[in-house]
């Protein structure tokens, strides 16, 4: 019994020893890593605790394919990025991501601070860098839906995806308001009318999470959603000629209630970063505007997430890029920026912000101001409790719902210009059951042309870049079994005549662009061989002309071949959903979310203007009338 009752005393002195040791190494632990205390006292704990070189690698990013372990964990870096197409390797599994991701993650870990590195991707109509990844309509498609709730859970199935890959940030949403479509990135606009692309913040709360009423700050819901990106601040979408990373000229009313508009909904709510422009504000380059950084978004709009530059943006500061690029760092991180998106020469960018502070050409109080912000976004991400990714959420990618979504915005994307008039009969809705069909044009059956720029690569591609239906796939899902399609990309002259088509879908558009690559300031007329094919094909056979575009395109020389034209916008991997609504099974319901103009030489031209004379104008859609039981 003695021995037993010493057995007992034992034991139990060995739980209160350990209890004891387990509270000290808790009551030991530096503030910033318990999650129990507010946020801003773990900001400003570990912030206390940093070294110069510590703070400079928090405010430098730099891209996957000169990341490692060891890189991380020398220069103490905060975030990585892919650029558009970089990835871990050639169709890379969700597995092998995450696989990545976790680590560089890894050698975080290994630093003195145990700091997580964020990940950011340009998730932009879904995670659309990941081959099999949901590629939804890109937003001028979507803008035409007039529909906050759909566009709220686009960005719930992206974050989803994104965080399939363990990426934990999107460079999106983009809130540009498109005043020209000469401009290369206008597909990346929800609409010309700031007030609709004010209403597309929703997919923020997608992305994110919704935000409690009386919030102040970034947000993020949960580990099965990702940091955003509101881009880019400011004015991008209103520059001379829609030139890319060109200047806008307009005084500051305009471009707070043109160009502005939808970044007080953004910071509302909650979103983590924002993103400064390539373009310049009145000859001003927006990296080192200081004024619009500091003064008007962190101050009057009291935004206290990230300020994070563009791609090599601070390097274009200078004219021609690079030229004196001491002094382009100072600038831009002295206008406000705090993460530079370096995204190679990590080493020379951290030299220099070094030598800098040293001098007192940075103070070290906006050094303090960046960490504190970028520590802020991730204690509110719960980096630190979660760093690495979650592989159970690999199955989101692709999935079966988020294709049906996907769908969906399709079909509510779909504009309806024309159906008969003068001598032409109303075509649409199509007979599904018709004996003999024609389909006309390449981009019908190719998933890269239907998709557009930023899709697996940044420029976009054409033929099988990724999984999904093309139109043409679509259509044979839709008509009856009876029926007999007829595919021809590009048939000569006269094809169409006397072979028995009851009628004929031609698939028209643009080859897919990105970016300055897609500035079009002299014309914006559909490429050869689609003019006399229209002519063709619709001279010999009733026909309804889909366009697929990142923006409206010269047609009115063509329209009168047509009985009916459908703008169809790039609508992503589910080219089945503009086959639902041609042959009936779903009504049209877009509306032009820009002005379809008639000339090229009457842009820039937008709704409200003194002297409109579009050829459809802003907010037009017409329907087919179905009749439902």
């Amino acid at each position: 019994m003695g021995s037993m009752l010493q057995w007992r005393l034992c034991s139990l002195a060995v739980v209160l020893v350990s209890c004891f040791l387990a509270q000290e190494a808790v009551a030991q632990r530096p503030r910033y890593m318990d999650p129990r205390q507010p946020v801003e006292v773990r900001v400003n704990d570990l912030l206390s605790r940093m070294t110069l070189d510590e703070k400079i690698g928090q405010m430098t990013q730099i891209e996957r394919g000169v990341a490692s372990p060891s890189v991380i964990e020398k220069y103490k870096i905060g975030s990585i990025l892919s650029g558009g197409g970089s990835e871990p390797s050639y169709r890379a599994t969700p597995s092998q991501w995450m696989s990545m991701t976790n680590s560089f993650q890894w050698g975080a870990m290994q630093t003195r601070l145990k700091i997580p590195i964020i990940y950011g991707t340009d998730a932009v109509h879904g995670n659309n860098n990941v081959y099999g990844a949901t590629i939804f309509p890109h937003n001028i498609g979507l803008g035409c839906t007039r529909d906050p709730n759909l566009v709220r859970r686009i960005g719930s199935a992206t974050a989803l995806e994104v965080r399939a890959t363990g990426i934990t940030y999107t460079f999106a949403p983009c809130i540009a308001v498109c005043r020209d479509p000469r401009w290369g990135r206008c597909y990346e606009s929800y609409s010309e009318d700031p007030e609709v692309v004010r209403s597309m913040t929703t997919i923020i709360d997608g992305l994110q999470g919704q935000c409690p009423a009386g919030w102040r700050g970034p947000y993020l819901e949960s580990n099965r959603k990702v940091l955003a990106c509101a881009k880019h601040f400011v004015g991008d979408g209103g520059t001379w000629q829609g030139k890319d990373m060109g200047n806008a000229i307009m005084n500051y009313d305009t471009l707070v209630k043109t160009h502005m508009r939808a970044y007080p909904d953004a910071i509302a709510k909650g979103v983590s970063t924002i993103m400064v422009s390539y373009s310049s504000w009145n000859k001003q380059k927006m990296h080192a505007n200081k004024f619009l950084l500091t003064d008007v978004l962190k101050g009057r709009l009291g935004f206290r997430g990230i300020v994070i530059s563009d791609w090599q943006g601070i390097d274009r500061i200078s004219d021609p890029w690079g030229a004196n690029y001491i002094n382009s760092v100072r600038q831009g991180i002295n206008a406000g920026i705090d993460i530079v998106m370096v995204p190679f020469d990590y080493v020379k960018f951290i030299n220099i912000v070094k030598g800098h502070v040293a001098t007192g050409a940075i103070p070290i109080g906006r050094i303090n101001d960046a960490v504190s912000r970028i520590l802020r976004v991730k204690f509110q991400a719960r980096l630190f409790e979660y760093p690495y990714a979650d592989n159970s959420l690999r199955t989101y990618l692709g999935s079966l719902q988020h294709g049906a979504l996907a769908r969906e915005a399709v079909r509510k994307s779909l504009v309806l210009l024309k159906n008969g008039g003068g001598a032409k009969k109303k075509l649409l809705p199509l007979n599904k059951y018709a004996s003999k069909i024609l389909v006309v044009g390449a981009h019908a059956n190719d998933i890269g042309l239907q998709c557009g720029g930023w899709t697996i690569s940044w420029q976009g591609g054409r033929g099988a870049t990724t999984k999904g239906t093309t139109i043409l796939g679509g259509i044979r899902q839709v008509i009856g079994r009876n029926s007999e399609v007829v595919y021809q990309p590009n048939p000569s002259a006269g094809y169409a005549k006397g072979k028995g088509f009851e009628y004929a879908i031609v698939v028209v558009g643009e080859q897919p662009y990105a970016e300055v690559n897609g500035d079009n300031l002299n014309n914006l007329n559909m490429p050869a061989p689609y003019p006399a094919l229209i002519k063709d094909t619709c001279s010999n056979v009733a026909c309804v002309v889909v366009m697929i575009s990142g923006r409206p395109l010269v047609v009115e020389p063509y329209l009168g071949y047509m009985n009916a034209f459908v703008a169809a916008w790039l609508p992503g991997s589910e080219g089945r959903g503009v086959a639902e609504v041609l042959f009936g099974n779903y009504e049209f319901s877009g509306r032009l979310s820009r002005t379809w103009f008639r000339r090229v030489d009457q842009l820039p031209m937008n709704v409200g203007d003194r002297y409109y004379n579009p050829l459809f104008p802003f907010g037009y859609g017409m329907k087919m009338g179905l009749k439902r039981a």
